[in-house]
């Protein structure tokens, strides 16, 4: 039986640091489910913090490595990089022109995220006449999309204006990103010649961004071997990156790298949420504790590192319910099964990323009273103090209130509890790294021995 998977071409410079360059594109061409093969144009003593030097590439060597794997391979789309020089430009394109069905992403990679120059300026010209022209998609970010214009970027108009002049010099699209920009969000722009589209993400407080142009082409390049076409692998390789970024990697001394494997390693994070959240809910429901359950019944959630959205906390649906004394529950674990106490798993996180799950319980002064014997922290919110908006927006209390607490707190507290309002039941809600820690402070509260394991 015969296996295989799209060959996928990078032909960059190698980053001995390993953030970008070769080894980012074939990391990201790997995780892509493609087969990565690489022509390296250039060697690089570069690590976070920058680089300390650089070694061309001989040119017959670029063209013996690049004879080698055409003639072996059948490469479905490749990726361009560092070039540094024009002959090297040149080239590649003599190269890459001879197969006119193999798609082609043109990263016109200009200088390393720590400044050093990566291309030489009278290579600029042989990149735009003849490189581009075979370029499926280019993806310049501002810095380079004004070199390859011509012109400074100060507005939304004056990228329109630069994606149609770059597109004009041959590239069937463009992506101009827009990670250099400013404000909250960052958005990306891309340019078929039919029309504009915005791929837009938030912009996370890190300098953990090596690599991110080389891994974003890279995605695209191993979105098209996959037979998708440009705007979908664009879009594809948008959301891969923003959770590289999100889980960037602090290491070294410097701009640390996006961490390319975070969407396969977010995916194997979702099978444990559920299997410690189903032995949490196991262990709370095997103790006759059915005296913590509020009229508004318990629900159990614990988040996935990092979480921004419902869908990426876990709970139960339809909640735990008192039978005969015993918790029980009206389902499995299930992601995005709880926006209330999600939404406090989610403000919980913004203040410390290691406390991702939390458990509502019945209010009784008893409760508390036995919580500061046993030394847990406790924080309140008083629901006549919340904001005529936010009352009446529904589902935004405990969020509110939870905030309230934590933003006059210096550690995160184990409990925040409100003593209720006019048709809105007392409660406390206990916080904690993980949902078997939450458990066994819910039943210690509720004066249950608890045997730890």
């Amino acid at each position: 039986m015969k296996y295989s998977r799209p060959v996928v071409l990078t032909i960059a410079g190698s980053d001995s640091g390993g953030g970008a360059g070769i080894q980012a594109d074939l990391k990201t061409i790997t995780v892509h489910g493609c087969f990565g093969v690489s022509a390296i144009t250039a060697l690089t003593a570069q690590n976070t913090v920058g680089v300390q030097g650089i070694l061309p590439v001989p040119l017959d060597f670029i063209q013996q490595q690049l004879t080698s794997l055409f003639d072996d391979f059948t490469i479905v789309s490749a990726k361009t990089g560092m070039l540094h020089s024009p002959e090297v430009v040149r080239l590649v394109a003599d190269n890459l022109k001879v197969h006119p069905g193999l798609q082609l992403v043109c990263d016109p990679v200009m200088v390393a995220k720590s400044g050093d120059k990566l291309l030489e300026d009278n290579a600029i010209q042989t990149l735009k006449g003849v490189l581009l022209p075979l370029a499926t998609v280019v993806t310049p970010n501002i810095p380079e999309a004004e070199v390859l214009w011509g012109h400074s970027i100060q507005s939304e108009g004056d990228k329109e204006t630069a994606c149609r002049a770059i597109r004009e010099m041959g590239a069937k699209s463009v992506l101009l990103k827009g990670g250099h920009d400013k404000g909250e969000f960052s958005t990306d722009l891309f340019y078929d010649g039919e029309g504009f589209h915005r791929f837009t993400a938030p912009r996370y407080p890190t300098p953990n961004t090596h690599g991110t142009g080389c891994t974003t082409s890279a995605a695209i390049a191993a979105n098209l071997a996959l037979g998708k076409d440009v705007l979908s692998a664009t879009a594809d390789a948008k959301g891969y990156m923003d959770t590289a970024i999100r889980f960037s990697l602090s290491i070294g001394h410097g701009h640390g790298p996006t961490d390319h494997f975070a969407a396969i390693q977010r995916g194997s994070l979702r099978y444990e949420v559920l299997q410690k959240l189903s032995e949490a809910v196991e262990f709370f429901c095997s103790h006759r504790a059915g005296h913590l359950i509020p009229e508004v019944q318990t629900n159990i959630a614990y988040g996935l590192p990092f979480a921004l959205t419902h869908e990426e906390v876990a709970a139960i649906p339809g909640r735990i319910v008192s039978l005969k004394g015993a918790p029980h529950p009206s389902g499995c674990p299930t992601f995005g099964a709880s926006r209330h106490i999600a939404n406090i798993v989610l403000t919980v996180l913004r203040f410390s990323l290691d406390h991702r799950s939390v458990m509502n319980i019945r209010y009784e002064t008893t409760f508390l009273e036995n919580a500061r014997k046993i030394g847990l922290k406790i924080g309140s919110f008083d629901r006549k103090d919340e904001p005529a908006p936010v009352k009446n927006q529904e589902g935004s209390t405990l969020e509110w209130g939870t905030r309230e607490v934590l933003s006059r707190s210096e550690t995160i507290p184990d409990i925040i509890f409100d003593t209720g309002d006019i048709g809105k039941e007392p409660m406390i809600r206990v916080i904690g790294k993980t949902p078997m820690e939450v458990v066994i402070k819910a039943l210690k509260i509720g004066g249950i021995q608890v045997k730890e394991e």
